[in-house]
């Protein structure tokens, strides 16, 4: 993203000085080409990276959109589909796009045999049910911020969850009990990168290295190490993102 423009190497370098082995590059496949400056900066630093419509851009989604999904899921380094979902929230598309691109892509990831990455935003319900429908077993749900059922209904599928700095945030009581009774083998932290950094980094532009301060909220709310939910993460991204 451009806020990286300007010192992207050095972001690079405070991650893995950090302990941080490796991120995954998230590509948006939208009109200004996010997907494509996505792929460069991976090739760059030698990163995984996905490509996906996110909702927000799901109603510029059109044939020629197909085709190139399909062919970026062919390529050495996407190891995912994603972001896809649902946004009820911000409403950037209409409610039926954004359902008929997420299924369409869910569809896709399947056939290609990549896991998803997924946005859901006052639409846990709805996507829940569509992962369900659709007989999804392999993602994350992304910045997880749902409930205890949207949890347990993604935990069933097999899938991940993903927690970034909002567990840290004032008023996040659910989203950090949920963080504290999944099993350690189906969590990920991240960062979402440059946004919601995690005290003490709070109102900060959000970097990779900070996703330490994630995996120490979480670590707390457990009873255990750093470490530990350091080791379980990396575990866990490799298992899902096999690609990588």
């Amino acid at each position: 993203m451009p806020q990286f423009d300007a010192d992207r190497e050095a972001v690079v370098e405070r991650a893995r000085a950090a302990g941080i082995e490796t991120m995954l590059v998230v590509g948006g496949v939208d009109a200004g080409g996010g997907h494509r400056r996505a792929l460069a900066v991976a090739e760059q630093f030698g990163l995984p990276v996905s490509a996906g419509v996110h909702p927000h851009e799901a109603r510029l989604a059109a044939a020629a959109t197909w085709d190139e999904l399909r062919g970026l899921a062919r390529h050495g380094r996407i190891v995912a589909i994603g972001e896809i979902g649902l946004d009820f929230h911000y409403d950037h598309s209409p409610r039926d796009v954004q359902r008929d691109v997420f299924r369409a892509q869910v569809r896709l990831a399947r056939e290609m045999g990549l896991p998803v990455i997924i946005h859901t935003r006052e639409a846990d319900e709805e996507t829940a049910g569509l992962l369900e429908e659709e007989g999804a077993t392999a993602g994350v749900i992304h910045c997880f911020t749902g409930g205890h059922e949207l949890a347990r209904r993604a935990l069933a599928l097999g899938f991940y969850l993903s927690f970034s700095g909002i567990i840290a945030f004032p008023r996040s009581e659910v989203i950090q009990e949920v963080a504290r009774t999944a099993p350690l083998e189906r969590i990920l932290v991240e960062t979402d990168a440059p946004f919601l950094a995690p005290p003490p980094h709070r109102g900060k532009r959000n970097e990779p290295a900070f996703v330490v301060e994630v995996a120490r909220k979480v670590a707390a709310l457990r009873g255990t190490t750093v470490e530990e939910v350091g080791r379980a993460a990396a575990a866990n991204f490799r298992a899902l993102f096999h690609r990588a």
